[in-house]
């Protein structure tokens, strides 16, 4: 029974649900999972970033409805190192002035809404990245500049009345 839930959810992952997350997650762990193993539990990254010690990070976002994205670090041997969730403060602080969009992808994975505000100057990429306490749900956003970087940071909670 456990065989055929986990191949559900990996189904599931692979179509892009989000559901199973929490369940694959536990089948990982770092040090002892592959990189197949990965690939079988969550499917292709949507990106894959090249680290200087021979890693790759692969990136798995669940936006633009989930609240998370998981960077998944590969070491060259093929054995998965660390996971982590990156739509958190810690990450949302690191988040600087002057950033190109590349850099701030590489920190929080892809944004899951991309806008241009003409009259604004400015192009504005944001994460849903939790709830208020009413349900509403609230957004991280950057803001770029007509030069690709980044201007500021702010929040924003989607009132649904």
């Amino acid at each position: 029974m456990k065989r055929l839930f986990t191949v559900l959810c990996s189904l599931l992952a692979a179509l892009g649900l989000a559901a199973c997350d929490h369940f694959n997650l536990k089948e990982l762990e770092p040090g002892v999972s592959t990189a197949a193993d990965v690939r079988q539990r969550f499917g292709p990254p949507q990106m894959e970033w090249y680290n200087d010690d021979g890693s790759v990070t692969w990136e798995y976002s669940r936006q633009p409805m989930g609240t998370e994205c998981f960077m998944m670090t590969i070491g060259a041997d093929s054995v998965l190192r660390r996971v982590d969730q990156v739509l958190n403060e810690n990450s949302f602080a690191r988040i600087q002035r002057g950033m190109s969009g590349d850099e701030v992808r590489r920190i929080l994975g892809a944004p899951g809404t991309r806008e241009r505000f003409d009259l604004a100057k400015e192009t504005v990429w944001g994460w849903r990245v939790g709830k208020e306490a009413s349900g509403d749900p609230v957004f991280f956003l950057v803001h770029f500049n007509d030069d690709g970087r980044v201007a500021r940071t702010s929040r924003f909670v989607e009132l649904r009345g």
